[in-house]
């Protein structure tokens, strides 16, 4: 289950925790696309950035979520 951040006590939404661990696997999968090429090739490189991030987000939060 998810439960509050403690941080000098206040309390923050766990998302705080999760959102960089998100970004940081999505910047690495994005650089590996442009490394590899792909990313050029894309249609729409800014939607396969976003949807990306949200899907990396749901697996963080449901592997991290217990």
């Amino acid at each position: 289950m998810l439960t509050e951040v403690a941080l000098g006590g206040m309390l923050f939404s766990p998302l705080i925790v999760y959102l960089p661990v998100a970004f940081l696997i999505s910047v690495i999968t994005r650089l590996t696309l442009v490394k590899a090429g792909i990313y050029q090739k894309l249609w729409r490189p800014a939607w396969c950035e976003v949807s990306l991030f949200i899907c990396y987000l749901a697996v963080v939060v449901f592997i991290a979520g217990g």
